[in-house]
């Protein structure tokens, strides 16, 4: 195919803010797994596919099948769609109980 770019499990980009490791990173409507570290300009692999064990907030409860909300303000994983405010960043693939740290989800 003339036009095929690249698969697209992982999305380099130029990092808006630090990034480290593991962290959930959100730029306009892209989301992914930080690769690596970066700092503001360097060059950043974002892995857009897979399942992650994520950082949720502790109150919420999510069920398997649930769609899971990317809270930007505070780098969290929530149940909660904030009336269209957070971004949706997957499935959850485990159920998360209220006390719980956090939800495995399946990105896309």
């Amino acid at each position: 195919m003339k036009n095929y770019v690249q698969k697209g499990e992982n999305i380099t980009i130029a990092a808006t803010a630090a990034a480290t490791s593991g962290q959930g990173v959100l730029v306009g409507n892209l989301f992914g797994i930080a690769a690596g570290d970066a700092a503001i300009g360097e060059d950043l692999d974002l892995v857009t596919e897979g399942v992650f064990s994520m950082a949720k907030v502790s109150t919420d409860e999510l069920a398997v099948g649930d769609f899971v909300y990317w809270d930007d303000a505070n780098t969290l994983a929530t149940s909660d769609d904030d009336s269209g405010a957070n971004e949706v960043i997957g499935i959850a693939v485990t159920a998360a109980a209220n006390p719980s740290g956090t939800v495995n989800v399946k990105l896309g």
